[in-house]
């Protein structure tokens, strides 16, 4: 049950994007953007505007992203000429002046209406991060023997090799409020699929409070990850956060001291 909210902390008063990061996504983007637009104008309280952020695409996405700006006012889109997942999520998040941003991926296997809960953690509940979990009790996923396993043991590797308490790391289903992007975001270094870890991870060291929430979520058929090498690298990231862990710069010290160099280096306007 959500609080009772007074006249002042009403969620049109928080803004939100919704951030959908493409691929060669031409043959479903429309279909998934509209839905996803359909459910946000019918749901969501919050002020909300989806951005589509493609990087490196050369299928025609461009084209359908553009179509659909053209076609809605509250969907917007960049292009990004290098790939990576991470380094469009890094752009689009801290180019944006949202109160709170989101992203899912583009074929919607989260179940659209744990969004609400995915703000509401960050906007009344005091959280800095929410994330989508598909490996809690209450969770109900569909996918595959194979990537259910690898899934499994991933996140089991993270516990152990970095002492975390979240629940899955690589969920395309994640909120996070703006003083977390900033503080944490500009320290990632990966741009690609262990982004989403290296935030987590970032996250919690630094002391920033994380929301698991069960979803539903139903496997891609026709997900294009390359699951043997994603896997080489997310196994390379857990271990160059592990150092970091060692030499103590994953610390809140380690971050105010990283922080005060971004500003003392950054341009003087």
């Amino acid at each position: 049950m959500r609080a009772f909210l007074g006249p002042a902390n009403l969620p049109a008063n928080f803004s939100v994007d919704v951030v959908i990061p493409v691929l060669n996504e031409a043959h479903v983007l429309r279909k998934s953007v509209e839905t996803l637009l359909n459910f946000l104008q019918a749901n969501l309280d919050y002020r909300w505007q989806v951005v589509i952020v493609d990087n490196g695409s050369t299928d025609g996405t461009q084209n359908v992203a553009r179509e659909l700006t053209a076609a809605h006012s509250q969907v917007l889109f960049s292009y990004r000429q290098q790939r990576g997942r991470g380094r469009a999520l890094r752009y689009a998040w801290l180019q944006s002046r949202a109160d709170i941003v989101c992203y899912m991926d583009v074929d919607l296997s989260t179940k659209l209406d744990h969004l609400q809960a995915l703000l509401d953690a960050i906007a009344f509940e005091g959280y800095d991060v929410s994330i989508g979990s598909r490996l809690m009790r209450d969770s109900r996923t569909t996918r595959s023997f194979k990537r259910e396993v690898i899934s499994r043991i991933y996140n089991v590797m993270v516990k152990a090799v970095l002492s975390t308490r979240f629940s899955d790391a690589q969920c395309g289903f994640k909120a996070v409020s703006r003083r977390a992007v900033e503080a944490i975001v500009p320290r990632i270094e990966d741009q690609s699929w262990f982004f989403d870890t290296e935030l987590l991870v970032l996250a919690e060291k630094q002391g920033y409070r994380i929301k698991d929430i069960p979803v539903i979520w139903i496997e891609d058929d026709d997900s294009r990850v390359k699951i043997m090498k994603t896997g080489w690298e997310d196994i390379k990231g857990v271990w160059r956060l592990r150092r970091l862990l060692w030499s103590g710069r994953l610390s809140p010290a380690a971050a105010k001291e990283d922080e005060e160099r971004r500003r003392v280096s950054a341009p003087q306007s």
